[in-house]
């Protein structure tokens, strides 16, 4: 088994998670995003983070700006709209009931108990 290719997986099954925890903290620029996630250990390319942005507008989750730049084209700006902010609340709760869960077992080897609506 290849771990780079496990790795990458488990990156990719966070990213989408952190874009909209940066963007949530309020309008942000795309290579703000990248330099955040970068300062965290999660580097992204151009390439990678277009496209995800743009599917997260298209389907209403986030919407932008243009704003003029002094120094060349205008820039975009994003920002969650309100179906967007309650799209990442319900992936906050997803994250943190996976996190215990993962948690308590690469911790402690113990199984805690999930709630119901967790193996959905």
């Amino acid at each position: 088994m290849n771990i780079e290719n496990t790795q990458s997986q488990m990156r990719k099954g966070v990213l989408e998670f952190c874009i909209l925890s940066i963007i949530k903290r309020g309008e942000v620029y795309p290579s703000d995003i990248i330099e955040e996630m970068k300062k965290a250990n999660l580097n992204i390319l151009e390439g990678t983070l277009y496209p995800l942005l743009t599917r997260l507008k298209n389907a209403d989750l986030l919407t932008y700006r243009w704003v003029e730049s002094t120094g060349g084209p205008p820039r975009k700006y994003f920002s969650l709209t309100d179906k967007g902010a309650a799209f990442y609340a319900e992936l906050e709760a997803t994250w943190n009931e996976m996190a215990g869960a993962v948690n308590t077992l690469t911790k402690n080897g113990q199984v805690a108990e999930q709630p119901d609506n967790f193996n959905q």
